[in-house]
């Protein structure tokens, strides 16, 4: 028995949200708070008790959620059975993409058109899980 077909939505439940999709956007949703958590919450920590600069303190906290990020997504999200070395390797090069993104964003926002860090960081976070969901769902945790 997979580890999907062992999770029953209960028959007093509404159809539409017994949906097995909505029930992964929904876990999605949540894994991805915890993520962008860290990530934000790091950040903010790097830029006004560190008084790094922005983009130096987003990206110690984009570091940190990748451990949240990829553990929820693995084993809770998508539950996926892919080996760590195949999974968290494609996870790590999604991952460098939304890095990439997120630099962008935070450098563009702060560096160049001077808008605050608390600001600008949000922008990226809402942008990234949009990326994030469909390259992890059709490629690093797909099951074949």
């Amino acid at each position: 028995m997979s580890r999907n077909e062992g999770w029953r939505v209960p028959s007093n439940v509404p159809p539409i949200l017994r949906s097995p999709r909505l029930a992964r956007l929904v876990r999605y949703g949540l894994s991805g708070g915890a993520s962008a958590l860290t990530h934000f919450g790091i950040g903010l920590l790097g830029v006004h008790l560190l008084h790094l600069r922005p983009v130096l303190a987003s990206t110690a906290g984009f570091v940190a959620s990748i451990v949240v990020s990829y553990v929820l997504q693995r084993w809770w999200v998508f539950r996926s059975t892919a080996g760590h070395a195949i999974a968290g390797s494609k996870f790590l090069i999604v991952t460098a993409v939304a890095f990439t993104v997120n630099t962008l964003v935070l450098w563009l926002g702060t560096e160049v058109f001077a808008v605050p860090y608390p600001i600008v960081q949000p922008i990226a976070l809402t942008v990234i899980p949009l990326i994030n969901y469909f390259l992890n769902s059709r490629w690093t945790f797909a099951t074949t």
